[in-house]
Parts: C-alpha cells; structure tokens; sequence
C-alpha cells in the first residue's frame, strides 16, 4: 500500500502489560519512517513484520523518555545486525549527546553512520524532500522543546487515458510531457486539450502527527484540511487541571482540535495508563467528532 500507519505504542509516560510506550511507523511508497522510538519499539517492529533494514530514517518528537529509550537498543540491534549505510536522525540536538554517552560507556562503535538532523525548536521547517514526500516539523507546546510531523505525498502527475493513446498515435516520448499537463499536438497540426486525454490524478494524502503538547490553537494552521490527524489524547476531560499541569490534551480537545481543523480522521493515542480501558477516551472525542479511532498497538491505519 503506498500510505499506512502502524501503531508500535500509544502509552504515555509508563507502558502497561497492554500498551507500549509511543512509537509509529510511516510508510509512504516503500519509504519508512519511524516516529519516535519508546521502550520495546524494536520487539514491536518484529512482532508486526517491519523490516528493520527499510528504516532510513527516524524522526524524535521530543527527548522525555517515553519517546526515546528504545532508541539506543534499536541502534544497537542495528550495529549488531552489520548495518552498514547511513541513518537520519531528525532530533533535538541534546539526543546526539544522550546517544553519545551511551555508547562511550558501552564501548560501542557503531558500523554505520548516524547523520543528525537538528531541529528547529522556535519554528516550522521542512526537514525532509524526495520526489515522492515532504515532511514539515510543527512547534507544539509541551515542558521542553517538542515538534510534530507531517507527512505529505506530493501531487502526482496526470494519468494518460490509453485509449487516446492508441486513437491519436501518441509517441512514448510524448506522454510525460502530456502527463505534466500539456495539450498535445498531432502531426497534421492539431491541438488535442490535456484534460481530453487524461483523467485527474489522485488527491495527494497527508498524515500530521503531534505528539506531546497542551491544547494550542497556534500550530491549528499547520492541520488544516490533514487527512488524517494522530493527536495525543492523555487523559479524559474531568482531568483537565492534570492536562495543564503536565503540558498535556484531553480527549475531548484533541477532538476540538479536529473539528477546527476539519481534518477527515483523528486518531487518539498517548494515553495514561491510569486507563485500561480506553472505551471512555474514544466516547469522549466522538461526541466532538465522530471521525475519531483509537490508536492502539498493531493497528494499520490506510491514506490509500
């Protein structure tokens, strides 16, 4: 499938026997890209089939140890398993010392090269951009420096109708240029309009991922019309005083969050693990916006 989300973790803080501290893993194209790295992302990724050799590179929201401690295992297991070529890390800058100290102490010397990517903690940027996908950071508000991701497939060409292929004799080395929106003109001079030979491509997919933060309507610009929103959902609403302090959402925000932003899906995850049952969470956001899932460990969510 050329767009999914597999949920690794949606615990917050403390994994429970149930749920896994925060971790996902992107696929865009055969492109795949792990989204925080909590305690047992790793054995996650094994337990759900991700290939650990596909992963080039990993985004780090933040440096609170629910979204990082199963990094230093991870490379490790990496290192063990000869890994060779490069891996991006897209991070704030504290992580390469954190990694560093780690493996000083461990006397580990890591067979491939890690290449960092600072992120910019006082505004968005687009952090990475192939011919396929862009990804931009959104500055959420959270006790330190925190950054969520979107993930945007871009627009795609047009698609050549082949039966117009064959009525007007259209040359091979013609149809990209048709297919970028071109008209096409026969040999007798004839000037065939683009929209009469091609259908419209598909609408471009995008999946926006925020992770720890308070409810703040000044990164709502950056969801507008996001496919789907995964937007952490820590506690039920009569906990709001416990949000605040804890630079956390409700769920019931997170969902108020997706109605301004009138995104098509909201997934709810990082929640409490005062909570085994996660029923009330769901109920709470769906009287807001119906259009709300649970993240829960192994789900697939699909943009196809």
């Amino acid at each position: 499938m050329s767009f999914e989300i597999t949920i690794l973790g949606s615990s917050s803080a403390t994994p429970t026997l149930n749920r896994n501290p925060s971790s996902q893993v992107v696929t865009i194209y055969d492109r795949y890209f792990l989204v925080d790295c909590g305690e047992g992302a790793q054995m996650q990724m094994r337990k759900y089939k991700i290939k650990f050799a596909k992963i080039n590179h990993i985004f780090i929201s933040h440096l609170h140890g629910d979204h990082i401690l199963g990094l230093p295992g991870f490379l490790s297991s990496l290192h063990l398993m000869n890994r060779s070529n490069d891996l991006h890390l897209y991070c704030h800058e504290p992580l390469k010392e954190i990694l560093e100290v780690q493996f000083k102490h461990s006397e580990t010397y890591l067979k491939f090269n890690i290449v960092y990517h600072f992120l910019n903690k006082a505004q968005s940027e687009i952090i990475y951009e192939d011919d396929k996908v862009l990804v931009e950071t959104i500055i959420l508000n959270h006790r330190i420096p925190c950054c969520g991701f979107i993930f945007r497939e871009k627009p795609a060409m047009l698609s050549i109708r082949k039966d117009k292929i064959e009525a007007y004799n259209i040359l091979p080395q013609d149809i990209p240029n048709i297919k970028r929106g071109n008209d096409y003109i026969t040999e007798q001079g004839k000037v065939i309009p683009c929209k009469e030979l091609t259908y419209p491509p598909k609408e471009p997919q995008s999946y926006a991922y925020c992770s720890d933060t308070l409810y703040d309507e000044s990164y709502a610009a950056k969801l507008m019309g996001i496919k789907l929103l995964y937007h952490e959902a820590t506690f039920l609403h009569d906990m709001i005083k416990r949000a605040k302090e804890t630079y956390h959402t409700t769920a019931k925000q997170a969902a108020e969050m997706a109605e301004k932003c009138k995104v098509q899906k909201l997934l709810i995850g990082h929640f409490s693990a005062r909570y085994h049952d996660l029923e009330p969470l769901l109920h709470e956001a769906r009287q807001t916006f119906p259009q709300t899932y649970l993240a829960k460990e192994g789900e697939v969510f699909s943009l196809n």
